[in-house]
């Protein structure tokens, strides 16, 4: 028993903003296409620079599924507030079946296909591609997230870590279709704002951890300026496409590279290829505070992980539902 339940304690994946106040630093882009000198600077004090790159290589996750892994492996163990960043694709019946969560939050981004969550308080819900999940798992939730259609599903998966004061809250949802993700378009770049703010426009999705997630799309040509509130650390994940991160002088970056970014007010990405560059942005405030990570539980100490795989094993203190629920196919 004891060796079945740590098999599913050790998932490390789970797939499926900034809320307006005195602790989020409002955020401009600036886009110009390349026709205006390739030597030009960006108006950025600081400018941020890439500090390092780390290829998100394939490997099996959940039940038969993979996933590219950037944040979390042994090269980049983490980012605070970001502990993990996979960019999955799976098939059925492929997945990731019932396993639990407690201290972080989870954020799906469907880039292509369909997933089904479902958990043992009830909660369940296919997200479609374009659409986003951020699900607050605080003192515990189980949950299963399984693929929804044929094919092959895409999608990326981010782990942001709580404060230690946010980690025993009640497990909470925010769930935006495509349609509700504001959508801007300037000068050959264009944007969806799925936490933060772009272009005067600010996402709806409230982030207790303050955090920026953006999807650019760049044409052939075109460069964008984008400010990151000086106090966040921050990284940029490339979808598909090539780029130049930083500074004109960098080598450009290509697919499934994780790009960390260095201290600065502003990163600046030029498109000097012939094909479009997509990758998200994504930057969020640092909670200096110790992390202990056993799997799927993320606490402050030893004892609170000890507590919590207590917890989950006599199924107490957020975890009471685990002995009756199992999801459904």
């Amino acid at each position: 028993m004891l060796s079945a339940i740590n098999s599913r304690l050790l998932f490390h994946f789970s797939p499926i903003g900034s809320r307006t106040g005195t602790n989020v630093v409002p955020v401009r882009l600036y886009a110009r296409t390349m026709s205006r000198s390739l030597d030009e600077t960006s108006s950025f004090d600081r400018p941020r620079s890439v500090v390092k790159r780390v290829s998100a290589k394939p490997q099996r996750e959940g039940d038969g599924a993979v996933v590219r892994r950037s944040i979390g492996r042994m090269e980049l163990r983490s980012l605070d507030p970001f502990l993990l960043l996979d960019e999955f694709s799976v098939s059925a019946p492929a997945g990731f079946p019932d396993h639990p969560h407690r201290g972080f939050e989870t954020v799906t981004y469907m880039l292509d296909g369909a997933f089904t969550h479902q958990d043992f308080s009830g909660h369940k819900g296919t997200i479609r591609t374009g659409d986003v999940q951020w699900m607050t798992a605080g003192r515990g939730i189980i949950h299963s997230e399984m693929p929804a259609g044929e094919g092959i599903q895409k999608g990326l998966q981010l782990w942001i870590n709580l404060s230690s004061k946010d980690k025993m809250i009640e497990p909470r949802y925010q769930e935006l279709q495509r349609e509700d993700i504001s959508r801007e378009e300037k000068d050959g770049v264009e944007v969806r704002i799925i936490a933060g703010e772009s272009m005067g426009v600010r996402s709806p999705v409230y982030t207790r951890t303050p955090t920026m997630f953006m999807d650019f799309t760049l044409k052939p040509g075109a460069q964008l300026h984008q400010r990151i509130p000086e106090s966040w650390n921050s990284f940029v994940y490339i979808i598909e496409g090539e780029g130049i991160f930083g500074n004109l002088h960098s080598g450009p970056a290509t697919a499934h590279h994780t790009l960390v970014l260095g201290p600065g007010d502003g990163l600046s990405v030029w498109n000097r290829s012939g094909k479009p560059l997509r990758f998200v942005l994504i930057g969020g405030q640092p909670l200096n505070q110790p992390v202990v990570q056993y799997g799927p539980f993320v606490m402050n100490t030893q004892a609170e992980i000890d507590q919590t795989i207590e917890d989950y094993h006599k199924c107490r203190n957020g975890f009471e539902n685990a002995q009756y629920w199992k999801s459904q196919p």
